[in-house]
């Protein structure tokens, strides 16, 4: 149920949805000893959601600016600045709010999606392990303390 729960969290934090999933991870990586499952789950939900985020702005772009969900103007921007910067903009995506609109983005620039895929995976996945490390490198008692009154 941990992993399960981790990876929805971590998939709608991809969406456009607010929200983030660092704090569950590392609860949960300081809790249960199942750091890769962990770090595999978080990466493929976080992943999967970029991929929803591409999808919808790849099928649904004009829907969006039809219906006025998304202006014209502000997605003619963004597609700007995705032909300017195209491949290595999508190594930000792991970014907080920055990240999300730019697999949109590239969704609705109709970017190449394997390309998109790979460069998303490489970058939510350098981000979750960036964190588990710094967390354990740090050996903060603060975060370990956190759940206290839980099992282990």
């Amino acid at each position: 149920m941990v992993c399960l729960t981790l990876f929805f969290v971590s998939l709608l934090a991809a969406t456009l949805l607010p929200g983030g999933s660092e704090a569950l991870l590392l609860y949960d990586l300081f809790h249960y000893d199942a750091f890769f499952c962990l770090l595999f789950l978080a990466t493929v939900g976080n992943t999967l959601g970029s991929v929803i985020n591409y999808f919808i702005a790849r099928k649904g772009t004009a829907y969006l600016v039809e219906n006025g969900y998304v202006k014209s103007i502000r997605l003619s921007k963004a597609q700007s600045f995705f032909d300017r910067f195209g491949a290595p903009a999508l190594l930000f995506s792991w970014l907080p709010v920055l990240g999300d609109p730019v697999t949109f983005v590239a969704g609705a620039a109709k970017y190449d999606f394997r390309k998109f895929l790979a460069l998303v995976l490489i970058a939510k996945g350098g981000r979750y392990a960036m964190v588990a490390m710094l967390a354990f490198a740090s050996d903060v008692a603060s975060i370990s303390s956190i759940g206290s009154g839980f099992p282990k």
